[in-house]
């Protein structure tokens, strides 16, 4: 066997056959890491810091003294989990290269560590691969994809459109769609994070959003849905973010009514105490006396009228935001509906975005 350094557009080439090991501490991971890749760490990160330590203040060989007393008692480990991670991959694919005992191996910055480990597995009898560069390759190959202008179009709408599950439904229809929602765990709005995971760091989400970027930009269309920058903890790259606002918007015009039953039916299955925390935190720009009534009137069982007084707040919100796009926005096409049934919804918006490749710079309404 040998090691064989490879490019970060390499990687992506080898990435689906093999299982991406990544190197680094738990810590690191933990925080961000390619999506994917499975945590092989050299080093805790007590030993990390320990080493890391010895490199700045002492030599660089007293830290590979250092990291060899780590190292040293864990190989065997490593071989073991590293044995069990590439069968468990490999029983998920069906490809022949897939079989080939191979690995594909990083650290931070293609150093030390993902040497260390490229040797032992090496050794071992796997073909090793080695990200050149390492996870900071990756990194800027993330950054790259927030300045291509891809051939985004944006469903916008009033807070309890749907749009949301609308977008799941265009991607039941086949087309192109990135879930910026699912990617932040946060529905992006004050109640957003009832009912999700823990969020990503920014740079996970970084990485997440660049990733599906990437797959999906050999497409005619990706279809986003309409949201600020700053979705729950996340925000959206400022290029990219600065670039969707002049994609065109095809905004869903459903009746005030329709949309509260539909915000009911989604929060208002939450427990009463998470509902009022989630109004609390929005008191500044609800008011004192909307918040005060709001809260009443869902202590006293009416979630109906209490999101009633939340949902014009919100329409308020999103028409200002839409006021100050329009200059920018290539075109918004406001597309009358009667409810906010996705599967239909994305069938008139397919049917409407067909007609309208030749608008450009005008809104439409």
């Amino acid at each position: 066997m040998a090691i064989e350094k490879i490019t970060i557009q390499q990687f992506f080439e080898l990435a689906g056959n093999y299982p991406v090991l990544d190197v680094r501490s738990p810590g690191e991971y933990e925080h961000a890491h390619i999506p994917g890749a499975y945590s092989l760490p050299l080093f805790s990160d007590e030993e990390r810091k320990v080493v890391g330590t010895a490199y700045k203040q002492e030599s660089k060989q007293k830290a590979i003294k250092k990291g060899l007393q780590y190292f040293g008692v864990k190989m065997v480990q490593m071989v073991d989990e590293a044995e069990r991670i590439f069968e468990s991959h490999k029983a998920k694919k069906a490809s022949e290269q897939s079989r080939e005992k191979a690995v594909i191996i990083h650290c931070w910055r293609g150093g030390m560590r993902s040497a260390g480990a490229a040797w032992l597995l090496d050794l071992y009898g796997f073909k090793v691969y080695t990200i050149i560069g390492g996870y900071k390759s990756f990194r800027r190959w993330c950054a790259g994809q927030f300045n291509i202008q891809y051939p985004f179009k944006i469903i916008g709408g009033y807070t309890g459109s749907g749009k949301t599950e609308t977008l799941k439904a265009l991607a039941l229809q086949g087309s192109a769609v990135i879930d910026l929602e699912a990617l932040a765990h946060h529905k992006g709005s004050a109640f957003g994070h009832l009912g999700e995971n823990t969020p990503p760091s920014q740079e996970m989400f970084e990485n997440k959003l660049a990733i599906a970027l990437s797959a999906n930009a050999s497409a005619g269309s990706i279809w986003l849905e309409d949201e600020s920058q700053r979705i729950g903890s996340v925000s959206i790259p400022n290029n990219l973010y600065s670039y969707i606002q002049t994609r065109p918007v095809y905004f869903l015009e459903i009746p005030f009514e329709e949309r509260l039953k539909y915000i009911v039916n989604t929060y208002g299955r939450f427990e009463k105490v998470k509902l009022a925390e989630s109004i609390t935190r929005i008191t500044k720009r609800l008011g004192g006396l909307e918040t005060k009534t709001a809260l009443e009137l869902l202590e006293a069982g009416n979630v109906s009228d209490c999101f009633k007084i939340l949902l014009k707040y919100y329409d308020k919100y999103y028409l200002k935001c839409l006021e100050q796009k329009k200059n920018k926005v290539l075109f918004i096409k406001k597309i009358p509906l009667e409810s906010t049934h996705p599967g239909e919804n994305a069938t008139i918006i397919l049917e409407i975005a067909s007609q309208e490749h030749s608008l450009s710079g005008a809104l439409v309404n």
